[in-house]
């Protein structure tokens, strides 16, 4: 995946969930456009996400362990950059 095009926040997310979670795919995707205006839109950019991860590790694991792994990797980020998240977690063949 390239990461050329997305910004430092992307990036970091990026990396925080490929060095947690050895996904097999992974897409993030900034949706802070489409929020302009609304609470936690400062104007920068990159403070809403959209993350789509595929993995081994979510096996076996419900929906709400698998937000929580998530949302571990990116503790720091949550906190500090970003003001809403939503993740779609999947196992490998789900």
């Amino acid at each position: 995946m390239s990461t050329e095009s997305k910004g430092p926040v992307a990036t970091e997310i990026e990396n925080r969930l490929r060095a947690a979670l050895s996904p097999s795919h992974m897409a993030v995707i900034d949706d802070s456009e489409s929020h302009r205006g609304h609470a936690g839109h400062n104007g920068s950019g990159e403070s809403h996400f959209t993350v789509e991860v595929v993995a081994e590790a979510f096996a076996g694991k419900n929906r709400v362990a698998r937000q929580r792994m998530v949302n571990h990797a990116l503790a720091e980020l949550l906190v500090e950059r970003v003001h809403a998240l939503a993740i779609k977690a999947r196992a490998p063949g789900e």
